[in-house]
């Protein structure tokens, strides 16, 4: 379960008028915290970042965070079990933004929720993948063979294309990843077995299975290399990674440096020097080398 933060009570020598008056008006719900000396100077800010398990926030530390701190933040890491979680706080102005999520999966619940997060600048992504302890290639499988897919449909179509493109399966088109089933599949010759499951328990269910289509987050906090997976997605742009703030704060201070941070010349470098990226789906703004 994600972590209730409560703020603390602050002593109205420590505030301006302007700011008490807001706060009892309900007008802030953004969760930037300004702390403030008793001659009324602002010493600090706090931003509060959510993430699941995966690399993201690996990422902020080391390419976004040293920018934002140079600007007068602080941060906050605030760590989620599951993607709906850390929507859930966004939404609740709980924390300022996460990361962990596509465009497509946004999209998904937004519609489902009646909420309106956006999605502000892609982050460097690792791609899904089809893994296995049990085999040492995708010529090892035989009828009958469990295969363990994710059971949200939006995640669970990006698996059906990995398998479909190395001939296990045959699905139909759908335009629409939110409507994906199992009935989608509408050819089996490989003759496998589907086992669908919430995509976080992917990386544990290796042992029980004969292969897994991990996500690349999941797979990565689990200690697999991208150089492991037996076949990686083709990664299209609606699957890229995203930080998501609520709508009304998408042209907030915060929220802009933020996407600076992402956006500059030393975020990339920080990306591109370590090869623990090595294979993640980047962003347009890193260019070509």
């Amino acid at each position: 379960m994600h972590k209730r933060i409560a703020l603390q009570p602050i002593h109205r020598k420590m505030v301006g008028a302007a700011l008490v008056a807001l706060l009892l008006a309900g007008s802030i719900d953004a969760p930037v915290l300004a702390a403030t000396s008793a001659d009324n100077k602002t010493v600090a800010r706090e931003l509060r970042v959510g993430f699941v398990p995966g690399p993201y926030a690996d990422e902020f530390k080391a390419g976004v965070e040293p920018q934002l701190r140079r600007r007068g933040y602080t941060i906050r890491y605030i760590e989620f079990s599951t993607g709906l979680e850390a929507n859930q706080a966004v939404y609740r102005g709980e924390i300022v933004a996460d990361v962990m999520q596509h465009e497509v999966y946004l999209k998904s619940y937004n519609d489902r929720n009646g909420t309106d997060l956006v999605g502000v600048v892609q982050v460097p992504t690792p791609p899904m993948g089809l893994y296995s302890t049990r085999h040492r290639s995708l010529a090892e499988v035989k009828p009958g063979a469990r295969v363990a897919v994710p059971n949200d449909p939006v995640n669970l179509e990006r698996a059906l294309k990995i398998l479909q493109r190395i001939g296990w399966i045959k699905i139909k088109p759908n335009s629409n990843p939110v409507d994906v089933t199992e009935r989608d599949v509408i050819a089996n010759p490989a003759g496998i077995k589907l086992v669908p499951l919430e995509s976080a328990q992917a990386p544990r269910a290796l042992d029980d299975v004969d292969y897994a289509a991990i996500q690349g987050n999941f797979a990565i906090f689990s200690g697999h290399k991208l150089t492991d997976a037996l076949a990686l997605e083709q990664m299209t742009p609606p699957y890229i990674n995203q930080v998501v703030v609520k709508a009304a704060n998408r042209s907030a201070k915060p929220t802009q440096d933020i996407v600076e941070a992402y956006q500059s010349a030393e975020f990339q470098q920080a990306i591109r020097g370590n090869h623990f990226y090595d294979g993640f789906r980047l962003p347009a703004y890193f260019g070509s080398e």
